[in-house]
C-alpha cells in the first residue's frame, strides 16, 4: 500500500470513529417531596409579635391530646372530625395557634370574640381528588357555602385570591379562609385582628403548599 493510500485509509477510519454516536444518559430528577404540614402552618415569624404560640401547636394528634386536658368535649369532637378526614385519605395534619391570652389557646377556633388569636391548620392528602372532596365536605365544621350563595362578608372561588376551591368569611371579630391547594387543605382563622394580618397569614401559607 502506498503512503498516500495509507493516509486515506487512516483518515476514513478516524472519521468513522468520530461519527459514532453514544447514548447520553440524563439522570431522571427525583420528584420534589410535598412539604410536611408542620412546615406549612403559620410560624412565629408569620404572626404579630403580640401573640404567643399555644402549647400543643404542631401535629394534630399532639394538639388534640393537649386540648383534652382542658376541654374534653371539644377535643373529643375535633378528634372525631380528624378521624373522619383520615378515613377519606388524609395522611398528616398540623395546627398552630397563637394567642394574646392563654385562655384563647383552649377555645374553639373562631369562637373568641374579644381576645386576639391567629390559628392555622394544614392537612395533606394522598392526591388532589381526595383533598378537594374533603374541602367540599368541610374541615373541622368549616363547610364552603353553596355556589352562588350570597352573605355579607362571604366569598367563594377565585375572588378570594386562593383559587377555585376556596372560601373566605370576614367579619369585624373573626376572619377565616379555607382552601384546597394541590394535595392540601388549609384553614386560617384570625380573631380580632385587621384585614392586613389576615391577608398576611394566608399569603404566608399558600406558597408552602407544594
Amino acid at each position: 500500500m502506498t503512503r498516500f493510500a495509507a493516509c486515506i485509509a487512516a483518515i476514513v477510519l478516524l472519521g468513522a470513529c468520530q461519527n459514532e454516536t453514544h447514548a447520553v444518559i440524563s439522570p431522571v430528577p427525583s420528584p420534589s417531596p410535598h412539604a410536611a404540614p408542620t412546615a406549612a402552618i403559620l410560624q412565629s415569624a408569620d404572626v404579630p409579635a403580640t401573640v404567643n404560640p399555644c402549647l400543643g401547636s404542631g401535629p394534630l394528634d399532639v394538639y388534640l391530646s393537649v386540648l383534652a386536658n382542658s376541654d374534653v368535649a371539644l377535643a373529643t369532637r375535633l378528634s372525631a372530625e380528624w378521624d373522619e378526614l383520615l378515613s377519606h385519605g388524609a395522611r398528616s395534619g398540623a395546627i398552630s395557634v397563637f394567642a394574646a391570652n392563654p385562655s384563647a389557646c383552649k377555645a374553639e377556633l373562631g369562637a373568641t370574640t374579644t381576645l386576639k388569636s391567629v390559628a392555622s391548620v394544614v392537612i395533606k392528602f394522598d392526591d388532589e381528588g381526595q383533598a378537594d372532596r374533603a374541602w367540599q365536605a368541610g374541615v373541622f365544621a368549616f363547610v364552603p357555602p353553596a355556589p352562588g350563595q350570597l352573605l355579607p362578608g362571604l366569598t367563594r372561588g377565585t375572588g378570594t385570591g386562593l383559587g377555585l376551591s376556596s372560601f373566605t368569611y370576614e367579619r369585624p371579630s373573626v376572619r377565616l379562609a379555607c382552601w384546597r391547594h394541590y394535595v392540601y387543605v388549609a384553614l386560617v382563622v384570625v380573631s380580632n385582628f385587621d384585614l392586613n394580618t389576615f391577608k398576611a397569614a394566608t399569603a404566608a401559607i399558600d406558597p408552602r403548599l407544594n
